[in-house]
């Protein structure tokens, strides 16, 4: 495996990554690997993708033919007017569900016009699309319902007014169709969270100016697109550092938590390197620029992401099939209509037939179908901590093969805490030793300097309150009570034989009394409580989990040995991205889980990416799902409810579009032989029905939390 500056999150690096006052972590200079492999990504530059015309890929996630909420919304009173002044089906209703005045017909047929054009335009743009594609589909469907029953009715009225002659029209069914279609395709978007910009989030994580430093010490603030290799760069404390490059002068803890989901700062030094995004939280540092523009490791996630992105989805979309069939099944048997009522009765009958056809293929309760049950779906998920952003996502999480799985923050807390203190003084009990390291501890605000303190304060233990506390170089610390003196510090720099029992991998420090070893402190990150019931749900699926992680090999064993789960160590983000590449290419369905940014690519890359919340906004961006409580158990949640969801979006389907693949052949008058004609009346009714169990069905979809 691989190791490469990546990997910040090794358990032997925790070793050295103790407080800024603990030096003692750092005895091996990483700055060799680190360097050498930060340059491994660059072979693999994906710059070239960036003329990638994201739009057909991304088409699921957002609708590009305009904002279906205000469309609707403004087209709303027009079309209930419409209805109002037509007759539904040719049936005039009496008052107020029907209103008949001298013109009425000509003021519904300039609204009809204002709708047409206005309303209209979003699934004339799709059919379009569509069309050019030749792949005809439920915009192309609408297109042809909505534009043969407006043209149909506009003849109509022109008709009688012109020659007296009485024609049907059929605006009522017009203006209908489109406010269900526009009413079904704003459920869907309201259902579907907005898909953030991965992108965006990455270029936030950089600062827009860096400190350059000249020569003579003159210092010039620049933007960023300014730096060159081998500039020297001022990074103060608190600062997110502006480019990749290596450590010239000071020492300092840097973050780089945004970047790999860790949550332990790693300590740097002289000849380390730093990754621009990563924030300096200590002391200030001289940086020099290694690396600048699409070289930069942020700019290499980035090319990943976007590549990742170009490539074409794997989804079915069940509904979109089935459209494209009803809209030749509607086009052949209108056709097959006309012409064999031309033949059997006049022109007349043959349009009036062929119309009601293409009119009754109009697909109410098909518009309906998938988003009623999208957006049921993802209410109850959100309700459970589960927020899905594509629809895709549940067709796909029901074929999955595979679920990779990152380790640190989405297996385990990704937060260190103290896991065990063994006593080596029988004179001490272990409410003294734990008195001790409070005390020695309370001066550091260093996150495992905080997990001893949170450790005795949940115990209730006070602190020992020493005279005074040192940081020894490249040890740990020091202090002294009284006569007697203290020193905490890493197991490395323990120079006495020890035997110390370590099956899990803990990072181990040394608590020392007048130079004798007292106590022994283990510190770790632990699974959480749902990821054993999670292998345990995903195997039982007959879906393989597979660990990739960016720690080495002996901290990812440990984890895989206790889940019984196959595992990748020392995982770069090109790593992990290859990983998923190469089983999709293999034609398996992969879940990909993770939450950092090294997670990122393989996250857009996987056919369903699941980002855990508290990840990082990157991870969020470039994901399909979010589990907004950091739980892993929930992923088995989701997977049961995409199950769900996607056999009601089935089972709607047959509703939706059963009544049209029987209706059409009737209204075409395939049964008049027999006495059966489908009347447009008797259409109306039923298309109504279809629609109205649709409905009821979404309702019952619910959601069982693992």
């Amino acid at each position: 495996m691989k190791k490469n500056q990546f990997n910040s999150k090794s358990k032997h690096n925790h070793e050295h990554a103790m407080d800024d006052k603990h030096e003692h972590m750092n005895h091996h200079n990483h700055d060799d690997h680190n360097h050498h492999n930060h340059e491994h990504m660059n072979h693999h530059n994906h710059d070239d993708h960036n003329h990638h015309n994201h739009d057909d890929h991304n088409h699921h996630k957002h609708h590009h033919h305009g904002n279906f909420k205000k469309i609707f919304l403004i087209s709303l009173p027009l079309g209930l007017i419409v209805m109002w002044l037509s007759p539904f089906m040719g049936i005039h209703l009496p008052f107020p569900f029907y209103y008949e005045f001298k013109y009425s017909d000509i003021l519904a047929l300039f609204i009809s016009i204002i709708l047409f054009i206005y309303g209209g335009k979003p699934f004339i743009q799709g059919a379009v699309t569509e069309l050019k594609n030749k792949q005809p589909g439920m915009m192309a469907l609408v297109t042809m319902g909505i534009s043969v029953s407006f043209l149909y009715s506009v003849f109509a009225v022109v008709i009688r007014y012109v020659t007296g002659e009485h024609y049907m029209d059929f605006l009522f069914e017009f203006a209908s169709l489109l406010l269900i279609m526009l009413l079904g395709h704003w459920i869907e978007m309201l259902a579907l969270m907005k898909a953030g910009d991965a992108q965006e989030s990455l270029a936030k994580l950089l600062p827009k100016n860096a400190l350059l430093l000249k020569e003579h010490g003159e210092m010039v603030e620049v933007p960023i697109s300014q730096l060159k290799i081998n500039d020297v760069i001022i990074v103060q404390s608190g600062e997110n550092v502006a480019a990749d490059g290596i450590i010239l002068k000071g020492e300092s803890r840097v973050n780089e938590s945004l970047l790999t989901g860790e949550s332990v700062p790693v300590v740097k030094k002289v000849g380390d390197f730093v990754i621009g995004g990563s924030t300096n939280e200590y002391s200030k540092l001289e940086v020099k620029v290694t690396k600048t523009g699409k070289d930069a490791y942020l700019s290499q996630v980035k090319n990943l992401i976007m590549d990742a992105q170009s490539k074409p989805s794997r989804a079915e979309n069940n509904a979109k099939k089935v459209a494209g069939w009803l809209f030749y099944l509607a086009l052949f048997a209108a056709l097959v209509s006309f012409v064999v009522w031309y033949l059997m009765e006049d022109l007349n009958s043959a349009i009036l037939f062929s119309i009601t056809t293409l009119i009754i293929a109009c697909p109410h309760a098909l518009g309906l179908a998938i988003p009623l049950v999208i957006s049921r779906s993802t209410s109850i998920g959100s309700v459970n901590g589960v927020l899905v952003k594509d629809r895709q996502t549940y067709n796909l999480t029901t074929k999955a093969d595979i679920v990779i799985l990152d380790k640190t923050g989405t297996l385990t807390t990704g937060i260190f805490k103290v896991q065990h203190i063994d006593l080596l003084d029988n004179s001490l009990t272990e409410e003294e030793v734990i008195s001790i390291l409070y005390g020695i501890e309370s001066a550091s605000s260093h996150p495992i300097a905080q997990s001893i303190i949170e450790y005795a304060k949940n115990k209730d233990i006070k602190a020992l309150k020493f005279d005074k506390i040192n940081y020894i170089s490249g040890k740990g610390l020091e202090g002294s009570v009284g006569l007697d003196t203290y020193e905490f510090i890493s197991v490395n720099a323990y120079k006495e034989p020890i035997t110390i029992q370590n099956d899990f991998g803990y990072t181990v420090s040394i608590l020392l009394k007048n130079n004798k070893a007292i106590g022994v402190v283990k510190l770790g990150d632990s699974l959480k409580t749902s990821s054993q019931k999670l292998i345990k749900e995903l195997k039982h699926k007959g879906i393989r989990p597979i660990m990739a992680t960016g720690d080495n090999e002996y901290a990812a064993k440990i984890v895989a040995n206790k889940l019984d789960i196959e595992y990748y160590a020392n995982q770069s983000p090109e790593d992990k991205y290859k990983l998923v590449d190469k089983f999709k290419k293999q034609g398996l369905i992969v879940i990909m889980m993770g939450d950092g940014i090294n997670d990122a690519p393989s996250l857009a890359l996987a056919d369903v990416g699941v980002a855990i919340g508290a990840g990082t906004q990157v991870a969020i961006d470039s994901a399909d799902v979010i589990l907004t409580n950091s739980e892993p158990g929930d992923i088995a949640s989701f997977i049961d409810l995409s199950f769900k969801t996607n056999r009601k979006m089935n089972e709607n389907l047959i509703w939706g579009a059963g009544y049209n693949f029987i209706a059409i052949p009737i209204a075409a008058g395939i049964l008049a032989p027999f006495g059966i004609i489908l009347s447009p009346a008797i259409g109306g009714v039923l298309m109504s029905l279809s629609t109205v169990i649709v409905a009821l069905n979404a309702l019952t979809l619910n959601m069982v939390k693992s």
